[in-house]
């Protein structure tokens, strides 16, 4: 028998509504990371490799932690879950604010703050909408928690690169790690956890994964993801200073991060709205080949604030639609019980490709003084993803939990 939503201990509205606040302020952190590249790099005379290092291991930090985040939260409740990742998080902007070095910097920018995004990441929050929603409505509320996701970036980019042109990049650290705070009083309306239904297993955590790795759906839609984690974490990583390269100024860099952000909650509700109606595996499929379309277009044409806020809103409505799409499948596959670890175990997939793109991106950079290698393999990443996405099948793994039960 398959896992049955309780009731959460909140009304609905409620879960979603703080759900939404903390997804927009997790995400709009972390989107703000690359403003900080120029300043970080200019004042502890960092290479872009040093820094894109620090920020690929953050990627890896959070995607390794992310399964055993998600097991927690179906364990324990989403709520302590997301508390504990707040004070994380915060804990590990403080540690980036006072690094005096690249070896300090990794540390906190990458481990400590790699293990607080993903305690109170909006994969977790997901886990606690996929208890408390019906399965029929699910796809469109992740999609809610997406566009909240998005516009947290649209609010924190332009906010962060105001606190460092005012106060500098340290101080504007401490001041967000201050906004990362206010998750641990949101985090009480989304308490509770998955219940398992009379006769059902409660399985250890490395059996689930094993079973669920059997199903070869869920083994493309997990190495699909990588894709969509290479492109998101080289653009917001390393866009604003290749704009910069361009010969455009910091803040059309900022504004340009925003603009994704902005243009991604209509492509996150769109996708949900969506994914409710057609076939979610071929949306996917669809997205990954509309990126590579848009990255070769911006190739192709002559960089200036036009094209670049123009390509930043066509990678906007497809920056997370992703999410839900992929969130909407692992549930479908798998029910809500295991959600938050199966999706966590995607969800390191996409961020082993962040690793790859962020890095990847900082060592293109200072060995050949441009990022042009790193746009031309997202090209071919996006139509090898759009080609992965087509032969998924869009329905319930078979047998899942009556074999493990």
């Amino acid at each position: 028998m398959r896992a049955t939503a309780i009731r959460p201990p909140v009304p609905l509205p409620l879960v979603i509504v703080a759900g939404c606040i903390i997804a927009a302020i997790g995400f709009g952190t972390r989107g703000a990371f690359g403003l900080f590249t120029l300043p970080v790099t200019s004042d502890l005379g960092l290479s872009r490799e040093e820094w894109g290092m620090a920020m690929a291991i953050q990627n890896l930090v959070w995607g390794i932690a992310q399964p055993f985040a998600g097991g927690m939260a179906d364990r324990y409740g989403t709520g302590r879950v997301l508390a504990i990742g707040g004070l994380v998080y915060a804990a590990g902007l403080v540690g980036m604010a006072f690094s005096p070095d690249g070896l300090t910097m990794t540390l906190s920018a990458g481990v400590v703050t790699g293990v607080g995004i993903a305690i109170a990441s909006f994969g977790v929050v997901m886990a606690a909408f996929g208890r408390a929603v019906p399965p029929e409505k699910r796809s469109f509320v992740f999609g809610i928690a997406t566009a909240a996701s998005s516009a947290g970036q649209f609010i924190f980019a332009p906010l962060g690169q105001g606190f460092i042109s005012a106060f500098g990049w340290q101080t504007a650290l401490i001041y967000i790690a201050a906004l990362l705070l206010l998750i641990v009083p949101l985090s009480t309306a989304l308490r509770g956890r998955s219940q398992s239904t009379p006769g059902e297993a409660d399985l250890p955590f490395m059996h689930a994964l094993s079973r669920a790795w059997g199903h070869g759906s869920y083994r493309l839609l997990v190495i699909g993801f990588f894709v969509c984690g290479f492109h998101l974490a080289f653009i917001n990583v390393h866009m604003p200073a290749y704009l910069v390269q361009c010969g455009l100024s910091p803040e059309v860099g900022s504004w340009t991060i925003a603009v994704i952000g902005l243009f991604n909650i209509v492509g996150s509700l769109l996708s949900g709205w969506l994914g409710s109606r057609l076939p979610r595996q071929l949306l996917l499929a669809s997205i990954y080949f509309l990126r590579a379309i848009a990255i070769a277009a911006f190739l192709l044409i002559p960089v200036s604030e036009v094209t670049a806020y123009a390509f930043a809103a066509m990678m906007g409505v497809l920056w997370l639609s992703t999410v839900p799409l992929t969130a909407g499948l692992v549930s479908l596959f798998f029910g809500p019980r295991y959600m938050g670890m199966l999706y966590g175990l995607a969800f390191l997939s996409h961020q082993v490709g962040s690793f790859v793109g962020v890095w990847l991106g900082g060592f293109a950079y200072d060995q050949t003084g441009s990022y042009d290698l790193v746009w031309y393999l997202g090209i071919i990443l996006g139509l090898a993803s759009a080609a992965i996405h087509i032969p998924i099948n869009d329905r319930t793994a078979p047998s899942f939990i009556p074999r493990m039960a």
